[in-house]
């Protein structure tokens, strides 16, 4: 391992590398940190660039480019979603991310983000709650037993508190493997045989489906007075998770509006219909909750954002753990202008050896 300032070395954090890194430095004080690091960024919100992704859809999935600046640094990711890969021992999400020095054009970093994806999403699902749900919130149901449900009941508990949980899926062979994981973390869990069961006296409802189609995982009448609903499944054009109903009824929260009514359960709504920008919420320029019995929604689809500051938080903590490898990845020639020369060395090494 070369010196971490080399800027012809790019750090690169490998799926091996991240999942220590996550166990060095403990998964819920790792939510808990990438929450407040989310919280700094999205406190100064106006200082970035923000522009909906960049899709490439298919009747198999989405393969999305997700670019931001704060005029310092650049960041992006590069992530898929395709359902179908579950049935073929394939995940459904993977990505990867890169973090750029804005004055020079270097990559100061390159990650697996698959697992930072999971957790990223968590930490802001629960950086959300944390300032729409009611503050008494202790019992979650999380309906879709996939790849982020545990993820989701960690940063709950971590950041709010939950301890509670109620899980359900169709296939409850998931529900029994999450509850599995979790066993030993600090919850009561029961896993439920409907989504009306779950939901019965939850103060949050997590929904993370993956199927891509217009679906009813909520229906109107399982929703009451003062439920915090974290819709985060709904994340792509034609892909919904809530009944129209319940987002008539609700104080609705988003991240980049022009993002969410594409790809968001808002995409059922006229297109003026009213939501509320949660960067707003955080950096204190607009009220959350409204009343206990108030029902909030956050229409959660990912932001660019939250990856920059994932990525971000990740290189803050390389020079202490060390858990990243050397990319040969930038030419470095002895003069900038001589890229060919380079070959010409190389050829003669090759011909020496």
């Amino acid at each position: 391992m070369t010196a971490y300032t080399n800027l012809n070395v790019v750090p690169f954090v490998s799926v091996e590398n991240m999942m220590r890194l996550v166990l060095t430095i403990g998964t819920e004080t790792f939510l808990t940190e990438l929450a407040k690091v989310i919280e700094e960024d999205f406190r100064r919100w106006e200082a970035f660039d923000k522009t909906p992704r960049v899709a490439s859809h298919s009747d198999e999935g989405v393969i999305e480019l997700m670019p931001t600046s704060d005029g310092t640094l650049y960041g992006f990711k590069y992530v898929n979603g395709h359902p179908k890969n579950m049935r073929e021992g394939r995940q459904t999400v993977t990505a990867f991310g890169v973090l750029s020095d804005v004055g020079n054009g270097y990559p100061m970093l390159l990650s697996e983000m698959t697992i930072l994806t999971a957790l990223r999403t968590a930490a802001m699902s629960a950086v959300a709650a944390k300032h729409l749900a009611r503050p008494s919130s202790k019992t979650m149901a999380i309906i879709g037993n996939g790849a982020q449900s545990e993820f989701q009941a960690l940063a709950f508990k971590a950041i709010l508190g939950v301890t509670d949980l109620r899980l359900y899926d169709i296939d409850p062979s998931a529900s029994e493997r999450c509850a599995k994981n979790l066993a030993g973390k600090g919850f009561s869990i029961r896993t439920c045989t409907s989504s009306q069961d779950a939901v019965e006296g939850a103060d949050i409802i997590t929904t993370v489906t993956a199927d891509k189609q217009y679906a009813t995982i909520l229906s109107d009448n399982m929703v009451g007075p003062g439920v915090h609903i974290n819709a985060v499944g709904g994340d792509c054009p034609g892909k919904t998770e809530l009944h129209k109903d319940i987002l008539l009824r609700s104080d609705i929260f988003v991240e980049y509006p022009p993002q969410t009514r594409i790809e968001g359960e808002i995409q059922q709504l006229d297109a003026d219909h009213p939501v509320k920008e949660l960067w707003e919420v955080i950096a204190g320029k607009r009220a959350g909750r409204e009343s206990d019995r108030t029902i909030t929604l956050f229409d959660s689809v990912g932001f660019a954002i939250e990856d920059f500051s994932a990525l971000r938080y990740v290189r803050s903590k390389l020079k202490e753990t060390g858990l990243y490898d050397d990319l040969d990845l930038l030419a470095d020639p002895d003069e900038p202008r001589d890229l060919y020369g380079m070959l010409l060395r190389c050829e003669a090494r090759l011909q020496s050896a």
